[in-house]
């Protein structure tokens, strides 16, 4: 079995105009949401194996912040080019080429692509992702190569507003 945490980056702030989009902070209420879902991941005791994060300073701060109530080291997270930018085809490709003894692995992106990931692999229609929501899927599979729509098993899809 292989498990998925799909998560949209938190809330960014604008009032940086000067910075260019992959420099772009989280804002003060996207800070306060990636802590939450850390602490309601935690709750419900993910423990990933790997993190991996678009470069983005919005994708990686969130990264950072859910890793840190999860006990994860901010260290150990991988930065993947290819997830700015990505298509859902591209953020397909990053998933499949996870190392196999990973088991629980969770991908820290950008929509519209993260939301398009989503449903192109979830037997269950979800809607667009909102900053900092996330969808976790459980694949019935031996390797990343081989999840799919056919094998997976939504298993929750949470987001901030549930807890405000």
């Amino acid at each position: 079995m292989k498990t998925l945490y799909i998560v949209r980056h938190a809330k960014s702030s604008w009032e940086f105009e000067e910075l260019s989009d992959h420099d772009r902070p989280l804002n003060k209420r996207g800070r306060s949401d990636a802590s939450l879902m850390g602490q309601e991941l935690a709750a419900r005791d993910v423990q990933p194996n790997l993190i991996i994060s678009s470069p983005a300073v919005r994708a990686l701060t969130t990264a950072t912040l859910v890793g840190k109530e999860l006990g994860y080291d901010a260290d150990d997270i991988v930065l993947d080019e290819r997830v700015y930018g990505a298509g859902k085809e591209d953020l397909l490709q990053v998933v499949q080429e996870a190392p196999a003894d990973v088991d629980y692995l969770m991908l820290v992106g950008h929509n519209e692509a993260i939301s398009d990931f989503a449903n192109m692999i979830t037997p269950e229609q979800v809607s667009r992702l909102p900053t900092t929501g996330v969808v976790v899927l459980e694949f019935n599979c031996e390797s990343w190569h081989d999840i799919s729509k056919d094998n997976a098993n939504l298993l929750f899809y949470d987001f901030p507003k549930n807890y405000k």
